[in-house]
């Protein structure tokens, strides 16, 4: 008992001590008592007027300007281009738990860079274009592992890169340039660094290997650099000279000698890297054919034999071959349902010759050529159960009715309870996605400005019509690239849509990329809106060209287009985000560019209740074509009436 209580003693002696010498801290204060305190620290602060005591910041009824919140937490503070300068208060700042983007770019602020490293958790930080100076310490960025974005341009930093830069495995965007930094090029191998520019500093020595990859442009400026990149040979003395005169006269021949070794010894090096380069270009190649395969792409296809068609046919076994009609016509176990491309039969199909396009989450694409001439593609899907058969019929043949030019048509489907096939007109010019990111050769030559602004709304029309046509929680369900199908005119023609009546709801969330937006992932709840999200990313890949990570489902590869755009935007950059491809083609069309880039975004806004509506989509676009001076024919629907727009040239009729 006495040690019991001598142990009690001792503990509440080690408390009192540790309370002694470390006090509670304070109170923490709110976002709004935080910014407050910031802005005391700026001297010309006008441009902060809506920065009001007594107000919220994250009130919608009183935005403050620069300030951007997510669920009542504030995520970003942008004071670019604001006309300040003064002391950045570094304490209000972290009193922002959840701050994540910061930027201070374009104003007067000097001195040595402020203490924010002690905000480990910033995403992207941004001081480009002020007046700050020194050197920043070899560590500063030791505790920022989160840092995914930094600019300093334009700044008058001195001293060597921090070597603790290279410990920032996140880094996506690096920017130095415009400023006084010496020393060697760190090694940087971040293999996420995507954006790079380091000219006109004073930097010396040889460009690393681990950044070949990037252009010229990222190290020009800098009269010491070095390396193939620049087109200057770096000078590497060989090992153990000296200045003795006599020595290198009595050595003249082995220095020959040795020169001679070092270039042996560098050509063999420079072939094993062009050999590895080759190497890894094929690969990330064959990676991008097999994420894009991943998809029901038919002009990826490739060719089976004809032993291998056998694996197309259907089993005949307990199959009725009944006479009839259902309101579709039935020839064998296939009913027709759009006879504008002529009569055929299962038969047909059976004796077609056969090529796969693809397996994607829905299951298997091939593409028939039949006897008569005509070529379809044929969908062959098994989970499909979530209704009977009548249910079933009665949902498909309302499909078979769909009429419009942006829309393919289902020609035909065959019903057994194991699998169904649909069949529909194949479109040889291939998808949309393949245009985008397949070989970049002639077809992704064709996608200018003009012809994207066209695929753009030719697809708004299109799901405009699904959306007035099939009353349904999700009238498409899977708008995406690889379902978009590009004809000879450059005319959107959009497919894989009405499944989700169809398919058995487990299948459907792992499928269908309309469930990857906000709503579905956490309230696991789809509608029509869901469908405006997919179409915001779809015209974000289209001016972009970059491929979105949100079509795959292992998490690896492409680039969550949503979020870096949003990013982007909210700093600022835009004109960073087009794809290069377009820009020659784009001539005075930036503010048109800068307006689809809006449209997309507000297509992809978190809360659904905020999102655009498809009219609005439209309605936008159509200011966007008459800024262009072109207009496209928009096919009317029941919801819209039918008022005449202007065309500037007859669309081809597809379906």
């Amino acid at each position: 008992m006495a040690n019991i209580f001598h142990v009690m003693i001792k503990t509440c002696l080690i408390c009192i001590v540790f309370l002694i010498n470390y006090p509670m801290p304070s109170i923490s204060v709110t976002h709004t008592e935080a910014l407050l305190k910031l802005k005391q620290s700026f001297t010309n602060a006008e441009s902060l007027d809506s920065w009001k005591p007594e107000t919220d910041p994250c009130d919608k009824n009183s935005r403050w300007i620069g300030v951007i919140c997510q669920n009542q937490i504030v995520r970003s503070v942008l004071l670019g281009r604001m006309n300040l300068s003064g002391n950045i208060d570094v304490d209000s700042l972290s009193q922002l738990p959840g701050l994540r983007t910061l930027s201070f770019r374009s104003n007067s602020f000097s001195g040595p860079i402020p203490e924010f490293n002690r905000m480990g958790a910033l995403k992207g930080l941004y001081l480009s274009a002020n007046q700050f100076s020194g050197e920043i310490p070899s560590n500063y960025f030791d505790k920022m592992q989160s840092l995914k974005k930094l600019w300093l341009s334009g700044n008058k930093f001195s001293g060597e890169i921090p070597s603790s830069i290279l410990q920032l495995h996140h880094l996506i965007e690096l920017h130095l340039e415009n400023n006084q930094f010496s020393g060697p090029i760190p090694t940087l191998n971040q293999s996420t660094l995507l954006s790079l520019d380091l000219s006109n500093n004073n930097l010396k020595g040889e460009i690393p290997e681990s950044l070949s990859r990037f252009n010229a442009s990222s190290f020009k400026g800098n009269a010491e650099l070095c390396g193939e990149k620049l087109g200057k040979a770096c000078d590497h003395q060989p090992p153990n000279s000296n200045n003795n005169n006599s020595t290198n006269n009595k050595s003249h021949g082995n220095s020959n000698k040795s020169i001679s070794i070092w270039v042996m010894i560098a050509s063999i090096v420079l072939l094993l890297i062009m050999v590895v380069g080759i190497y890894f270009m094929c690969r990330r190649q064959q990676n991008r054919r097999a994420a894009i395969e991943s998809f029901e792409e038919p002009s990826l296809g490739r060719r089976i034999s004809s032993d291998s068609k056998k694996s197309f046919e259907l089993s005949r076994r307990g199959s009725s071959i009944r006479k009839g009609s259902i309101n579709g016509k039935r020839i064998g176990d296939l009913t027709m349902v759009n006879d504008d491309k002529g009569e055929f039969g299962l038969a047909d199909l059976m004796k077609a010759a056969a090529e796969v396009l693809g397996n994607g989450p829905l299951g298997s694409s091939y593409k028939a050529m039949m006897a008569n001439g005509l070529t379809v593609v044929v969908k062959r899907i098994k989970e499909m159960n979530k209704i009977g058969k009548d249910g079933f019929d009665a949902e498909v043949r309302r499909l078979g009715r769909l009429r419009h030019k942006n829309i393919l048509t289902l020609l035909a489907y065959h019903y057994r309870k194991e699998e169904k096939l649909f069949v529909y007109e194949y479109i040889p010019k291939g998808s949309l996605m393949f245009l985008l990111h397949g070989d970049r050769g002639i077809p992704h030559a064709e996608l200018t400005w003009t012809v994207r602004l066209k695929i753009v709304q030719g697809i708004a029309q299109g799901l405009s019509y699904l959306h007035t046509e099939l009353a349904s929680d999700l009238p498409h369900g899977d708008l995406k690239s690889s379902n978009i199908l590009i004809n000879t005119d450059h005319e959107p023609i959009v497919t894989g849509y009405g499944f989700y009546t169809l398919i058995n709801n487990a299948h459907a969330a792992q499928a269908l990329i309309a469930f990857k937006s906000p709503e579905a992932v956490q309230n696991h709840q789809v509608t029509p809106k869901s469908d405006i999200y997919c179409l915001g990313i779809v015209i974000l890949e289209i001016l972009t060209g970059k491929f979105p990570s949100q079509y795959l489902n292992t998490g690896k590869g492409g680039i969550d287009i949503v979020q870096w755009v949003k990013s982007a935007m909210a700093e600022g950059r835009e004109a960073e985000l087009y794809d290069p491809d377009i820009i020659a083609s784009a001539k005075n069309s930036s503010s048109q560019m800068k307006e689809l880039l809006h449209i997309g975004a507000a297509c992809v806004e978190s809360n659904p209740q905020q999102r655009i509506n498809i009219t609005e989509v439209i309605r936008r676009i159509e200011e966007i074509q008459q800024q262009t001076g072109q207009t496209i024919q928009i096919m009317p629907s029941l919801r819209d009436g039918c008022a005449e727009i202007p065309v500037s040239q007859s669309p081809t009729r597809n379906t």
